[in-house]
């Protein structure tokens, strides 16, 4: 398959947040301050960059608050605004818009050091043969969620940011009779242990 046919066919949807002080990696800002906070930051936002270049892709970028002009380029990636609403509103608005033009869209965030482009890879194979796939975080949540259609589902009236969040997934795709396929567990960076552990510099 071509490198154009496969980014038409496949969508990879990034959230990020405007790198400001004071408002990025709260919860480890509280142990390392704003400043480093940032700083790190703004390391994970050129991990997950290069990242998402390496994948052959259409590429969604969302911001939360404001879309600016940064390292992340247009001719790379299509830039628009976070859904209002909880992080359930804001992942089906965006998956809805990758499904618009392509078959398989993936959704990752830009807090895991761990990640790469072959993880990302790995969840479009596995979209070939299951109805979802997911990449665990050993916090309890996820790193990554693909589909190939819209299941609300996995998103309405959802509790985020708790330890339940993957396993709550799982259950509603069970209960809806899905298949799915997960990945391998990683680790978000939430917390200074996090970035001694699984940091760039680990």
């Amino acid at each position: 398959m071509t490198k154009s046919k496969r980014s038409r066919r496949n969508s990879l949807i990034i959230f990020v947040r405007s790198p400001k002080l004071g408002k990025v990696k709260t919860r480890l800002a509280k142990e390392v301050g704003d400043e480093e906070a940032l700083s790190i930051y703004i390391r994970l936002l050129t991990h997950t960059r290069e990242v998402a270049e390496q994948v052959e892709a259409t590429r969604h970028l969302f911001y939360s608050d404001e879309i600016i002009k940064d390292d992340w380029s247009t001719e790379h990636f299509d830039k628009s605004l976070q859904a209002k609403g909880d992080l359930g509103d804001k992942m089906q608005h965006a998956i809805k818009t990758a499904l618009s033009t392509s078959n398989k869209a993936v959704i990752i965030g830009s807090d895991c050091a761990q990640l790469k482009s072959s993880i990302v890879e790995a969840a479009y194979d596995a979209l070939d043969q299951n109805d979802v796939v997911l990449g665990p975080t050993y916090d309890g949540g996820y790193y990554l969620l693909g589909v190939k259609e819209m299941h609300k589902e996995l998103f309405e009236d959802m509790t985020w940011s708790v330890e339940s969040v993957y396993e709550e997934t799982v259950k509603r795709i069970k209960e809806k009779g899905l298949t799915y396929a997960t990945l391998d567990r990683l680790s978000d960076i939430d917390y200074k242990e996090d970035w001694d552990k699984y940091g760039l510099d680990s």
